[in-house]
């Protein structure tokens, strides 16, 4: 059996002792913080992945709905998927005091192209079967002409509500009728001012009925 040298017994000790050394002054508690450590990467990742959700939920898209009847500002407003009547109301300068309330479901959500009339107190409105277009919401997909705005007995301000009518048209438009009646939607182009392209814009919006 060989035996070690003296240069190796010392460095054998050197190393023995460092050995010793680092197991008696390590701190116990470093694993514990390594722990937390990882803990907390993926508590962090799990927060980050709530968030990523949250950033990829539907965004509300953008609606153009048509509103006239018994509201101060008729025309046609930009709202968002998810909005109700009392929102595009709002937008309108809200009811007037002739506006039936009774008729109206403010809580009703819009689609866009929803065509909204509010009708006034006393008016003869039809309701559906499901009684619920007080208001008159006529969709893209569900067009009846009592929501559509009648050129022999309309009001200025409704007329004013078509796109592309202002007040001057709206004035010679009742001249006209107050004149003549419109027979047909197509007799509102023998108004100066009217012509096939802003015909074309209010046909779907208009009737003589």
């Amino acid at each position: 059996m060989g035996y070690f040298s003296k240069r190796e017994k010392i460095l054998i000790t050197i190393i023995a002792m460092l050995i010793i050394i680092i197991f008696v002054f390590r701190n116990p508690s470093d694993d514990l913080n390594v722990a937390k450590e990882n803990n907390l990467v993926i508590i962090n990742d799990e927060s980050k992945t709530v968030e990523e959700e949250k950033n990829n939920e539907e965004i509300p898209s953008e609606i153009i709905v048509h509103i006239s009847g018994q509201v101060y500002q008729p025309g046609i407003y930009r709202l968002f998927s998810g909005d109700r009547v009392i929102d595009v109301v709002n937008l309108a300068g809200g009811l007037t005091k002739d506006a039936d309330l009774d008729k109206i479901n403010l809580a009703r959500k819009i689609s866009d192209e929803d065509k909204i009339y509010i009708p006034k107190i006393g008016e003869d409105v039809n309701v559906n079967s499901n009684n619920s277009p007080p208001e008159f919401i006529e969709s893209k997909d569900d067009k009846t002409s009592t929501s559509k705005i009648n050129i022999n007995t309309c009001s200025k301000e409704e007329l004013v509500s078509l796109p592309g009518i202002g007040d001057v048209l709206a004035d010679r438009i009742i001249e006209y009728r107050n004149k003549t009646k419109f027979n047909e939607i197509e007799d509102i182009k023998k108004v100066a001012g009217i012509g096939d392209a802003k015909f074309n814009s209010i046909k779907d919006l208009i009737t003589t009925k």
